[in-house]
């Protein structure tokens, strides 16, 4: 007995239950991780997948019978009693029943996307071959049968005839087509002349602001009105382009039904994508999921950001956080080389230090009230006042935007990169120092061509975790630069190319907006998962790249600290 006391004291005192625990925790950890990304993943990208398109009939509460068409979402049971109560009629001796969720689409007919249908009085579930389901820019999915196809009101195919699906096929991929050159049209080559009209008022303004006069002003004045004709000219010109696609886009209109048999007639150009998953098989529908899928991640919202794509969200963030990297580097690495290489060491630099690490866990939201107030309002409006007096009192830098939301990032992370770039110099040994100085060299040529290069890998250790929480943040984005909808892109063809000064869309936002500003939550739960999903995948992207950096450095440097 006292050899097995002895054994298991010895045990403990050789630190194993130790490594045991943290080996269970590190595990636990793991498995939660991988699991709340399977939920993520199975959630979200579920969404894509073409689902079959159910028809049936049920009774509703005053005893009508009627026809019901869409995707079955899910089910559950609930006491009958509640299906009692809402004025639905249940047999006395049933005490649960089953009621599913139905995407039945078709806003514009029946006003409700979802609705939830009782079992009881539902007649066995169909599926159709013939059952369509129309993906439009507006009013979400249609859920019918197709009659016939018309252009400029006149029959051309109608249903049943040989080549009726090729047709339908050819002229929706037409409209597409077409859509995507109207929208060339409209956001990039009148966008250009807009934001050429918009530079010549500017300048016609600021001659007067600066009280240009005589000559001068003279040949200024003609020079515009030189430039402008040109635009207004290239305007017209590009206007009848956009009129004549934009009419060639109103040729063509679809016939449907809906499951009741009402008529409804649906124009192309309205219409995103035509599919009939109930006459699909695996491949088919593989090759339909990988293209929503590419849609999503490429495409811009619609329909208050419950469809569509994410890609100005994903560009935002990816930009955003470009800008931030590139502001808080410098400073967070002067500063701590600055702190451990240069200020005395004594009470002032140990507040400084604990000020440091306080900054770390200050409440984010703090971050974005501080860029509002004194980045947005009090900086960007006196930069309005020296530099674009000619644009006021319409702001441009006065106002929330990339600039101000990368700015607010930076000091939210500037704490971290301090403090991992000194541990980074802290570790440095001295002997390397003292080698440097032996060998002639000062001490600034022994700090930026010895210390500085082999701290490198600490100093992307910390713009990796800044990077981390930075893409993350939502909190402080809402206050200074980050939107619901932004009408274009911080990157385009105008000069100067990367504009600071717009709004952004950023997907922690989109998130949250989509989560809880939908109108439809049932239309909006699988896209919060799906974004949920990219915004990891975005991170780990960001943060594999920092890290493939930083290990170079750390093999390049290795031999040296060795």
């Amino acid at each position: 007995m006292k050899t097995k006391s002895n054994s298991i004291t010895s045990w403990y005192k050789s630190g194993a239950p130790w490594i045991w625990l943290n080996g269970g925790a590190v595990a636990l950890s793991m498995v939660m991780v991988i699991g709340l990304l399977a939920l993520i993943a199975v959630r979200g990208f579920g969404h894509f997948w073409p689902a079959d398109i159910l028809h049936t009939s049920i009774v509703d509460r005053e005893g009508n019978r009627y026809a019901v068409m869409g995707e079955a979402v899910r089910n559950e049971v609930i006491p009958a009693a509640v299906a009692r109560d809402n004025g639905y009629t249940v047999p006395d001796n049933v005490e649960l029943v089953t009621r599913h969720l139905i995407k039945q689409g078709n806003r514009d007919v029946s006003s409700r996307d979802f609705m939830w249908y009782l079992e009881t009085g539902m007649d066995e579930w169909e599926y159709p071959d013939a059952a369509i389901v129309i993906e439009r820019r507006e009013w979400g999915n249609y859920y019918g049968f197709p009659v016939e196809i018309r252009e400029d009101g006149k029959t051309v195919s109608r249903y049943g005839a040989n080549d009726f699906w090729e047709e339908l096929a050819a002229r929706a991929k037409r409209s597409v087509t077409l859509f995507a050159e109207l929208r060339h049209i409209e956001k990039v080559d009148i966008g250009r002349i807009n934001n050429g009209l918009e530079r010549l008022r500017l300048r016609e303004r600021r001659l007067q602001l600066d009280g240009v006069s005589g000559e001068a002003l003279a040949n200024a004045q003609a020079e515009i009105a030189e430039r402008r004709a040109e635009l207004d000219a290239q305007y017209l010109t590009i206007k009848a382009e956009r009129d004549e696609v934009l009419a060639r886009t109103k040729r063509d209109q679809l016939l449907t039904t809906t499951a009741d048999g009402k008529e409804v007639v649906i124009p192309f150009e309205k219409i995103v994508r035509i599919t009939r998953p109930n006459d699909m098989g695996v491949i088919a529908k593989s090759g339909q999921y990988l293209e929503r899928f590419w849609e999503f991640l490429t495409d811009e919202p619609r329909e208050a950001n419950t469809e569509g794509g994410i890609f100005p969200a994903i560009f935002g963030t990816v930009t955003m956080v470009i800008v931030m990297s590139i502001m808080v580097t410098p400073f967070g690495v002067l500063a701590a080389i600055y702190l451990r290489e240069y200020a005395r060491q004594g009470t002032v630099l140990r507040l400084i230090r604990i000020s440091v690490y306080n900054l770390a866990g200050v409440p984010s939201i703090v971050y974005g009230v501080f860029g509002l107030g004194f980045f947005v309002y009090f900086l960007g409006g006196n930069i309005d006042q020296l530099f674009y007096p000619e644009s006021l009192p319409a702001p441009t830098f006065g106002t929330p935007g990339l600039f101000w939301a990368s700015l607010t990032l930076a000091l939210l992370t500037l704490p971290v990169v301090i403090v991992s770039t000194e541990e980074g110099l802290a570790r440095i040994p001295s002997t390397i120092r003292q080698g440097s100085l032996a060998l002639g060299a000062t001490k600034a040529e022994t700090l930026w061509k010895v210390v500085v290069p082999l701290a490198t890998p600490a100093m992307m250790t910390g713009l990796i975790l800044a990077i981390a929480r930075a893409a993350g943040e939502v909190a402080p984005l809402m206050l200074v630069g980050v939107v619901k909808l932004a009408p274009t892109l911080p990157v385009d063809g105008n000069y100067p190319y990367l504009h600071l000064d717009q709004k952004i869309m950023h997907l922690g936002f989109h998130v949250y907006d989509v989560g809880f500003q939908s109108p439809s939550v049932e239309a909006a739960r699988p896209l919060v998962y799906a974004t949920s999903l990219v915004l990891v995948m975005l991170i780990v992207i960001l943060n594999i790249a920092a890290i493939k950096i930083r290990n170079n450095l750390r093999e390049k440097y290795r031999s040296a600290s060795d």
